[in-house]
């Protein structure tokens, strides 16, 4: 018998964005790229914040569903810089999300949005970050996007 899937809630990323570029319809969907401009990381034994570059570039498909990437980093409290790639969907009815690229609040329970965070760091203290998966839970807001983390056991 394999082993239960389990998971253990490790922190949450808390990134800032800045105004949506469009590059239009491409043929694969409406490609968009959201900046980074800064955000926190708060969580057990993880604090710092989130560097000031990076992006979420994202295709939007005819549907509506939205196809997530995003690459950035963040900084700990103790001066280790983590890389963190982020991929995922977000999905939910259609007259809520074009209530979201409006910039308009919409209840974070009714948009399916989750991710699987990968991440790469020198510091060894952190290593552990690069020898496990992770899923997200996502929240987008008119200017930032909570994202809880989980750690699968």
């Amino acid at each position: 018998m394999t082993p239960v899937l389990e998971t253990r809630y490790v922190f949450t990323i808390t990134a800032r964005v800045g105004e949506v570029t469009t590059a239009g319809e491409t043929g694969h969907g409406v490609r968009r790229i959201i900046p980074i401009t800064g955000g926190e990381v708060r969580g057990e034994g993880i604090n710092g914040k989130v560097c000031a570059f990076g992006a979420d570039f994202q295709i939007i498909r005819p549907n509506e569903l939205i196809e997530l990437e995003a690459k950035y980093a963040f900084e700990t409290d103790d001066g280790a810089v983590v890389y963190v790639e982020n991929k995922g969907i977000r999905f939910g009815p259609v007259e809520l999300l074009q209530k979201l690229k409006r910039g308009e609040p919409v209840d974070p329970k009714l948009i399916y949005c989750r991710t699987v965070p990968k991440f790469e760091t020198g510091a060894e203290k952190y290593r552990w970050l690069m020898e496990n998966l992770f899923v997200a839970s996502a929240a987008r807001h008119a200017d930032r996007v909570v994202i809880d983390v989980h750690q699968v056991l």
